[in-house]
């Protein structure tokens, strides 16, 4: 059965988008603006790769999850903590100031049920979300217990027991980007900076993830050839 997927315009969610779209089809990409400084940034890259892939794309606005949330990732004027890929193991990146910094109250459980909801009305199945190993040592909301309990809550909040699935939730970024270019996702299309500029900022945790997983990879020089801006 189709699924629904949660589509940041990400390098793991768009490998989830191919993965599903291969596999059981997509019913339905969601992309959600919530005030994030890079909402036009992820939204343009999420619409690119639904048009590549022919997926129905549709953009959720949340804009009250901006007034009640102090992340750096929303207030314009805030400082984000600049991160170098060899950093990303130290305590104030996974437990300390930056995580801190950018947490969203409660973001992924929020999105996870609004795409239950359209699963459920649509006659699909299954959520498909972009997690990692790496990210969910730094954000619970990305951890195997956040998509165990996920799952125990959906059994009983839908009538047709929709269930949350990533595709990537084992894997490190750099076996996510081997992942992708095998089965030939859209990663020359993907946005993932915190920031919303015409480039990639290259000094966020998000741009050092990147960087490290594409070097890692080999896969750096062939990014920077086959990338489109959206």
């Amino acid at each position: 059965m189709p699924a629904i997927v949660l589509l940041s315009g990400g390098l793991d969610s768009a490998v989830n988008l191919k993965q599903a779209h291969d596999e059981t089809g997509v019913t339905l990409a969601l992309t959600f603006d919530y005030g994030q400084r890079a909402a036009a940034r992820e939204a343009a890259a999420a619409a690119l790769m639904c048009r590549q892939l022919r997926v129905a794309h549709r953009l959720i606005p949340l804009p009250w999850l901006a007034e009640i949330s102090q992340s750096s990732l929303l207030a314009p004027d805030a400082r984000i903590p600049e991160v170098k890929p060899g950093e990303l193991g130290e305590d104030r990146v996974t437990s300390g100031e930056t995580a801190e910094a950018v947490w969203v109250p409660n973001r992924n459980g929020l999105f996870v049920n609004i795409a239950a909801a359209f699963a459920e009305a649509l006659g699909a199945d299954t959520v498909v979300a972009g997690f990692n190993a790496e990210e969910a040592a730094t954000f619970p909301d990305n951890s195997p217990e956040f998509v165990a309990a996920s799952n125990a809550a959906l059994r009983v909040s839908t009538r047709r027991e929709v269930r949350l699935l990533s595709y990537t939730q084992d894997l490190t970024k750099a076996d996510i980007v081997r992942l992708g270019r095998r089965i030939e996702a859209p990663l020359e299309c993907i946005w993932s900076c915190y920031l919303g500029n015409r480039e990639h900022c290259g000094r966020c945790e998000s741009c050092a993830r990147l960087e490290r997983a594409l070097r890692d990879a080999d896969a750096w020089e062939w990014f920077e050839r086959s990338r489109v801006s959206p």
